[in-house]
């Protein structure tokens, strides 16, 4: 799989804004995105936040708990840069460095990896995030961005 580039994430980000988010929605979502990770057999740990309330949260078999603590990590990138955890560290690489070494942020509680996507509303911007944690990091973000596809696609 090749890393999308920051113009291909950016595109990603204005199309899979949502007209509403609300707690069945993210029921609904979590749902669908476990469907797609056992039809890949994915041991991923998934979660939903919105307004820092944790809405939706599950781990299939073969994650671990490594992967809550990625998830963590990951999510608090979107939370600070209003955008997906994989186009915060392709903006770094892309000006030649990295966002461990750049950012000035403890990479214990950040990580710029794939895998975090904003969930974005109409008319409020950034309410929250999804989170895909257990595969390679372009997996985890390719996971978060067809279910979103799916999801508004209604």
């Amino acid at each position: 799989m090749s890393a999308p580039t920051v113009e291909e994430i950016e595109e990603q980000e204005r199309r899979l804004v949502l007209p509403k988010f609300g707690h069945e929605d993210a029921w609904e979502l979590g749902s669908l995105l476990v469907e797609l990770a056992r039809e890949r057999k994915a041991p991923v740990a998934i979660d939903i936040t919105r307004g820092g309330q944790q809405l939706f949260h599950a781990a299939l078999p073969g994650s671990t708990p490594d992967n809550d603590a990625w998830i963590a990590r990951k999510r608090r990138v979107v939370e600070r840069y209003a955008c997906s955890s994989l186009l915060v560290g392709t903006r770094f690489r892309a000006k030649g460095t990295t966002f461990e070494d750049s950012s000035r942020l403890d990479p214990d509680t950040y990580a710029a990896h794939g895998g975090a996507f904003p969930l974005a509303v109409e008319g409020a911007g950034v309410i929250g995030a999804v989170v895909v944690s257990g595969l390679p990091q372009l997996e985890d973000h390719a996971l978060a961005v067809k279910a979103l596809d799916l999801f508004v696609a209604g």
